[in-house]
């Protein structure tokens, strides 16, 4: 059930963001990006479960601006970054939980003004559809199918932030002739 769970929010956020043009039809393969998934996810689950019953977008969210910096990082100088044990714990001790969206959309993607918000606003619509389906999977909080189910949206979050970080810094995969 939680395959078929996180296959739905795959293809809803897919459906999503290429409306918007922030991913292509094919999503861009980045091995690098994909194989810190799991040392990020670990280190990130219990703030996340935290502060997901008062915060449950940010509790959310969070993890796809974290996809969108580890691709910049990668796409940067990834011979240091990828070196860092605990790139999650790195980024969060910038400013702390509370305010790491913001140190992302500052310091690592460098945005202001305008597209600093519209981004803000994106991230916010992402979280708010993920939750949503979340809700409607009715499954008893405090269970180990409510824990699976919370993973599958942080991996798909973590997965389309890089995938459109990737596609902002002209990264698209498209046939080749």
């Amino acid at each position: 059930m939680i395959d078929k769970f996180e296959e739905q929010l795959h293809q809803d956020l897919h459906q999503f963001l290429q409306s918007m043009k922030e991913i292509d039809a094919r999503l861009p393969e980045c091995p690098d990006v994909e194989e810190k998934w799991e040392q990020i996810a670990k280190a990130y689950i219990p703030d996340g479960i935290r502060e997901f019953n008062d915060f449950p977008s940010a509790s959310l969210g969070w993890m796809m601006y974290i996809g969108m910096a580890v691709a910049k990082f990668w796409d940067a100088e990834w011979e240091i970054y990828s070196k860092i044990d605990d790139l999650y714990a790195y980024m969060r001790d910038k400013r702390g939980y509370d305010a790491m969206d913001e140190y992302i959309r500052e310091d690592v993607l460098l945005l202001r003004g305008i597209d600093y918000t519209v981004l803000e606003k994106l991230v916010g619509e992402c979280a708010s559809r993920v939750y949503n389906a979340l809700r409607h999977q009715n499954i008893e909080p405090g269970t180990k199918e409510a824990f699976n189910a919370y993973v599958s949206c942080l991996h798909q979050l973590y997965l389309f932030g890089a995938a459109m970080q990737l596609n902002r810094m002209g990264y698209h995969m498209t046939k080749m002739n």
